[in-house]
């Protein structure tokens, strides 16, 4: 649980890894299972007859009503990914902890078509540091409850969850390949790591006022049908 919790505490400093880290990561063979919007899946069905596999680790826990909403500004670009990722042999899907019924209805709701996966009968999200039990993520939360973001109690509330089923969910990104009928995971990320799926942030970055967040770290990112008309 420890590195799971440096996760949480330091995710807003962590800067991105380079390139040539990243190709140069070790693989290791990994094994699971999760459930898909047509059932089940081994691992290597989730590449999609691809060799290479992505996965966004999506805060949608079991105790979750609703996706979190920074995670939700997110996932909104993969759609218009995917058709460029598949012409590369790449497979980009979401895998969250919460039961697949709840995922699809949410997905319904913001009109996504991606493929998300559910770990929740499988060991997966909690074998790769993004997802604990209730009483884990309790224990650990409790003793740096008042150094956490205040984004975080806002999104625990959009979520209808409260902070501790909140965080039995991390966000990230892993990647896998797949060799010789052997699914080996080459790298994994998370903080700062996954601002490349942010494009907003890129755009702001380069408007005369960037990302203007003096008011608190991500407090504006909402869900994209909950912004103020104007």
């Amino acid at each position: 649980m420890s590195t799971r919790l440096s996760r949480v505490k330091s995710g807003s400093r962590r800067a991105p890894r380079c390139w040539s880290a990243r190709k140069s990561t070790p693989a290791w063979a990994t094994s699971w299972h999760a459930s898909a919007a047509d059932g089940p899946k081994a691992r290597a069905e989730l590449f999609g007859g691809r060799s290479q596999l992505l996965i966004y680790h999506f805060m949608f826990g079991p105790s979750y009503e609703g996706g979190c909403p920074v995670n939700s500004s997110i996932a909104d670009s993969f759609d218009s990914l995917i058709p460029h990722l598949k012409a590369r042999d790449v497979t980009l899907i979401a895998v969250s902890g919460a039961p697949i019924e709840k995922l699809l209805t949410y997905r319904e709701r913001m009109g996504w078509s991606f493929n998300w996966a559910s770990s929740y009968e499988s060991d997966f999200n909690a074998d790769a540091g993004f997802s604990s039990s209730p009483e884990q993520t309790r224990d650990a939360i409790e003793p740096m409850l008042n150094q956490l973001p205040a984004v975080a109690f806002r999104n625990a509330k959009e979520a209808g969850t409260d902070i501790y089923g909140y965080l039995t969910e991390l966000f990230g990104f892993s990647v896998f390949t797949r060799e010789d009928g052997t699914v080996y995971q080459t790298y994994s990320t998370t903080g700062r790591g996954v601002e490349f799926l942010m494009p907003y942030y890129e755009f702001l970055d380069r408007a005369p006022k960037g990302r203007d967040e003096d008011e608190g770290w991500q407090l504006w990112i909402r869900r994209h049908h909950e912004y103020d008309s104007g």
